[in-house]
């Protein structure tokens, strides 16, 4: 039994009716799926931060933003890194061993908490109550600081000090060191914050 030409065009119709909608709705899924996928804002949040390191003087502090947060990257002198070795018994963990999987990079777990000793890398955050403390490099006695001071970081809100490597005092509000986050060197001059493949 042959198909009559009536059935043809109606087989051609439904044919063409039903590829119309398929792509109609394919169309119409495709921006529906896509957000799903996080935003280019969002990406931008969370990836790696490069950072050109080149004209850090020694004794100088460069500060970029990291998923957030604000990241310190300081050039160490001779002399701040030899006072880490002062401060050593007046800290609270001066070997990094509270929280180390979230606070201190393995590579990270020694004295300078650091992969090149004069080059300190960490989280510009408080760990009492998320402020931003300030940097005060200078040693000796000064105002909301000890006489000995052997230059570091305080927290203006609560009166958390920090070493030169981030490390909190004892009998301080912060319970914890400051956080070094995860960070590699691509070369003598670029760093790269937030990731540590190599490292």
């Amino acid at each position: 039994m042959s198909d009559t030409p009536a059935d043809n065009s109606k087989r051609t119709w439904i044919i063409a009716s039903g590829c119309a909608g398929a792509i109609g709705g394919v169309t119409a899924a495709i921006p529906f799926v896509s957000t799903f996928q996080p935003s280019e804002r969002a990406k931008a949040a969370g990836a790696a931060v490069e950072v050109d390191i080149s004209a850090l003087k020694p004794g100088e502090k460069l500060t970029v933003e990291w998923r957030g947060k604000p990241v310190w990257i300081v050039r160490r002198t001779p002399e701040q890194l030899e006072s880490l070795k002062k401060t050593e018994a007046l800290l609270a963990d001066p070997q990094s061993k509270r929280n180390p999987s979230e606070l201190t990079p393995e590579y990270a777990r020694n004295q300078a908490r650091s992969i090149w000793p004069e080059i300190f890398v960490g989280v510009g955050i408080c760990s009492h109550l998320g402020c931003s403390p300030s940097d005060k490099f200078q040693t000796g006695a000064q105002a909301s600081l000890p006489d000995d001071w052997n230059g570091g970081f305080l927290c203006p809100c609560h009166g958390s000090t920090f070493d030169m490597a981030g490390r909190v005092y004892k009998n301080k509000p912060a319970p914890d060191n400051l956080e070094v986050p995860p960070h590699m060197y691509l070369s003598d001059t670029k760093l790269l914050i937030g990731e540590d493949k190599k490292a």
